[in-house]
């Protein structure tokens, strides 16, 4: 009996330690954040230094795509580890559907809870679904306060709370951002016997976009505008200008608009990157500074006027670019400054942090792990980075070149080092037709039925279930 006792003693210490071995994760989500931002480039007067600064120390993946170009199926593809293509979760969906795909697929959050680690969670992490008891340890519940628009600074479309670009007059704290990262910054600064997993939900800077006016006043009036080309569509296929949203840049042309939504936007961003550096600098000064692995996304890029478009939902570099960030803080010897230039898709954050964490994920999990990248940036990757907007219309993105095939057959391809701003389609050009062949070669085999349960708009259906035609219908 002694010895039964004591081989049952030994086995509590050994997952003890275990559990103690293994690192805590801070998982950062932001909502419709684009490029423009300092440690990508993507505008020259984003102002955002607390993610500079954790690009700097971490590896920052410069080429990063989301699965899908849309909120729902972006998330439930990274979370649940499943492209859309495999999933058939194409679409936006009910809340309701959630416990369905729990049980079918299981989340990152339930995987990490059912393998030993305490998970929080707070704002937006999945779209919808915020409390199952199987995922979350403890879900932050936000009480809402109300943020008082300053309309009469900015611009608004009829009247719509949804469509505001203008400063707001209430206090930080009252800001649904500020108190998520609040949240954040009270599990970091508690007592852990177990590795945990927080989960950080950003909203800003999706719409509205509005923040505290200190943070427009880091722009001026006017910014810089994007660069712009009027004569973009014309080489484009007719599903790939259906994707712009025309009605929305010709309202704000008219309304000349757009450079506040512009300055609104990146006010949003920087209003983002303050509260992320408030949870960053809690991180710094807890016990867990030394054992965490950081991981910032976005689930998808956003176009504010390029290629006549607003927002996401289309397959262009804009809407699908997002930031990436991996900062493993156990890493003491690897030079700052780490950059990975290749195209990836936020598909494989699931199998790196279960690799990362000793874990053996399932299965059914797509992508494959970075951490050969997180070692060595010059990796090459096992393929790369494939985005899906509604079944059937797809782009292949890799170092240089990005590649779409709709629905219909029509193509575009764009050299990205010649041409960043996808202004030129060279998918007719029989000198680029071994690059469409080798990148069209990336496109799924099989494609799951769009899953028509819980569906909420048919936004990303887009034709999703016509049959495939050869013809390049421009």
């Amino acid at each position: 009996m002694r010895m039964f006792l004591t081989l049952i003693a030994i086995a509590a210490l050994t997952i003890t330690v275990q559990a103690e071995s293994k690192p805590n994760i801070l998982f950062i989500a932001i909502d419709d954040m684009n490029d423009w931002t300092g440690f990508l480039g993507g505008h020259p007067q984003a102002k955002t230094p607390n993610m500079d600064a954790l690009a700097k120390r971490g590896v920052n993946f410069t080429n990063a795509h989301c699965p899908a170009p849309g909120c729902s199926p972006s998330r439930n593809a990274l979370l649940y580890g499943v492209e859309p293509f495999n999933s058939g979760l194409y679409a936006f969906y009910d809340h309701d559907l959630h416990p369905d795909l729990l049980e079918q697929y299981g989340s990152l959050p339930q995987f990490l809870n059912d393998n030993g680690y305490d998970t929080f969670g707070a704002g937006k992490i999945h779209h919808g679904s915020k409390s199952a008891p199987q995922e979350w340890s403890n879900y932050h519940e936000l009480t809402k306060s109300p943020l008082n628009l300053n309309v009469e600074a900015g611009y608004q479309v009829d009247g719509q709370f949804k469509m505001s670009f203008c400063p707001t007059t209430a206090p930080l704290e009252d800001h649904p951002d500020h108190k998520v990262a609040s949240y954040g910054i009270d599990v970091l600064s508690r007592e852990h016997d177990k590795p945990f997993f927080l989960a950080v939900g950003i909203v800003k800077p999706h719409l509205p976009f509005v923040c505290p006016q200190q943070f427009f006043d880091l722009y001026p009036d006017p910014v810089d505008p994007p660069r712009i080309n009027p004569n973009d569509h014309d080489d484009i296929p007719r599903v790939g200008r259906s994707m712009a949203k025309l009605g929305d840049d010709n309202r704000f042309k008219k309304d000349q608009a757009w450079d506040q939504i512009r300055r609104s936007y990146l006010a949003c961003i920087s209003w983002a990157d303050y509260n992320v550096g408030r949870v960053l600098d809690a991180l710094e000064a807890s016990p867990y500074a030394d054992n965490t692995i950081v991981v910032l996304w976005s689930d998808h890029g956003y176009a504010l006027g390029e290629k006549n478009h607003f927002r996401k939902f289309a397959l262009w570099e804009e809407t699908t670019r997002v930031p990436f960030i991996i900062w493993d803080t156990r890493d003491k010897v690897a030079a700052a400054g780490r950059e990975v230039t290749a195209g990836v898709s936020l598909i494989n954050i699931y199998r790196t942090l279960a690799e990362l964490s000793d874990l053996t994920p399932p299965t059914k999990v797509d992508g494959f792990s970075l951490v050969p990248q997180l070692k060595n940036p010059d990796t090459p990757f096992p393929s790369p980075a494939i985005c899906t907007w509604g079944r059937g219309n797809y782009t292949i993105r890799d170092r240089d070149f990005r590649y779409i095939r709709y629905f219909d057959g029509g193509e575009e391809l764009y050299s990205h080092t010649t041409d960043p701003d996808e202004w030129t389609n060279l998918a007719d050009n029989p000198e680029f037709a071994t690059v469409k062949k080798r990148l069209a070669a990336f496109l799924p085999e099989q494609e799951a039925p769009l899953v028509l349960k819980g569906i909420t708009t048919v936004r990303a259906k887009l034709s999703a279930d016509k049959p495939k035609s050869n013809s390049k219908n421009k």
